[in-house]
């Protein structure tokens, strides 16, 4: 939450001019910038007050002001002390201005929402700035969360924050996958920071650039149905299929949840469960993805079992139906799902040979019980 500026703290001229009842052609003017007298931190305060008046043209000038402030004024200005409200207003505007974006950071008052909004710049120099206050990081998890989310963030320093929390014992909910990545992040060697991109940094952004090529092109899937009925990679995804088989198991962990959709239903079947569970539960995973996972005879129980488990999949009657024919599918779920399934749907199942024995016998018990 950002503060909100305390108007009576502040000098008597600044007062009067931000006051509701002060002469609107005053502060008309004051809303280009000319507060004579006051120190820049005073007039940027005094700006972002003007650029919440209730007077469309103070509130449009002071806004426009903020947006174009003159370095003297703003360099000025980012010398002292600012109040938390101002310094969010900057951060927003001045987002891709690395000087001034790391003079921000630096600000006592700075409001963690304000340093959260940052940690999703697409700039590098900018999200590495934030990642070095380890301390700020361990008092506020959730700016990690946004680092590791952050699809820009490098793959080292997504490593080095992650491995931070995990060292320190804290629980980071809003990784998807949190679990599967702090394990494997356990099992590997974590670089010192770097202001090169490292090796990992390279093949992860390398590989993201090849898998946003196959997403423009609006594939469903990257496998396909081979004559013998076995599932096989399609021939233009294999350079793909190959690079995303090259990654170390953090990175494949984070192409699981923020990759492209071709690369989620490549990890989704990867051999290493900690992989696999992490791009069932992507955030990103959509329900015809879902639906098509269900019904995979390739993919490991733990996978369709989270599947089911998901209340956002589990209310699809199609992703239920497909679960009780997946003979992959754990039996306690199936036994779970049948008595949610359509009568026409049971006697298929019934007498499907391509289910387990038990779960056929189970579909028949529940139809006998339907009769009587």
């Amino acid at each position: 939450m950002i503060p909100s500026i305390d108007v009576a703290s502040l000098s008597a001229q600044v007062q009067r001019t931000v006051s509701p009842t002060a002469p609107e052609k005053l502060q008309e003017v004051a809303a280009r910038g000319v507060l004579p007298g006051l120190k820049p931190g005073e007039i940027l305060t005094a700006l972002v007050l003007l650029a919440a008046s209730e007077r469309t043209t103070v509130r449009e000038t002071a806004q426009s002001t903020l947006a174009a402030l003159p370095d003297q004024l703003l360099n000025g200005a980012l010398g002292g002390e600012l109040p938390g409200a101002v310094v969010d207003v900057l951060a927003r505007l001045y987002a891709e201005r690395v000087d001034i974006v790391e003079k921000l950071l630096g600000m006592p008052d700075i409001a963690i929402d304000t340093v959260e909004e940052l940690a999703n710049s697409p700039i590098d120099a900018v999200t590495e700035l934030i990642a070095t206050n380890e301390d700020r990081l361990l008092k506020n998890p959730t700016i990690i969360e946004r680092l590791y989310m952050n699809k820009q963030v490098r793959m080292s320093t997504a490593d080095r924050v992650l491995e931070l929390a995990v060292r320190n014992g804290v629980a980071l909910p809003g990784i998807p996958a949190f679990a599967e990545a702090s394990v494997a992040i356990q099992e590997e060697l974590i670089a010192e920071p770097s202001a090169e991109p490292t090796p990992d940094d390279l093949m992860f952004a390398e590989t993201q650039t090849v898998a946003a090529e196959f997403e423009a092109l609006g594939e469903d899937d990257a496998f396909g149905t081979a004559d013998d009925g076995k599932e096989e990679v399609k021939p233009k995804f294999l350079p793909l299929h190959a690079r995303v088989g090259n990654m170390t198991i953090s990175q494949k962990i984070r192409a699981a949840m923020l990759g492209s959709k071709e690369e989620r239903m490549i990890l989704v079947r990867d051999n290493n469960k900690l992989v696999s569970g992490a791009a069932m539960r992507s955030p990103l995973m959509q329900e015809p993805d879902a639906e098509s996972v269900s019904k995979n005879k390739n993919v490991s129980e733990e996978v369709l079992r989270i599947l089911a488990l998901n209340p956002n999949w589990s209310k699809s009657y199609t992703i239920k139906k497909n679960l009780v024919e997946n003979p992959k599918t754990p039996p306690i779920i199936s036994h779970r799902l049948i008595p949610h399934m359509r009568e026409s749907d049971l006697r298929l199942i019934a007498k499907s040979k391509a289910v387990p024995g038990a779960i056929a016998e189970a579909a028949r018990r529940h139809l006998d019980k339907k009769k009587k």
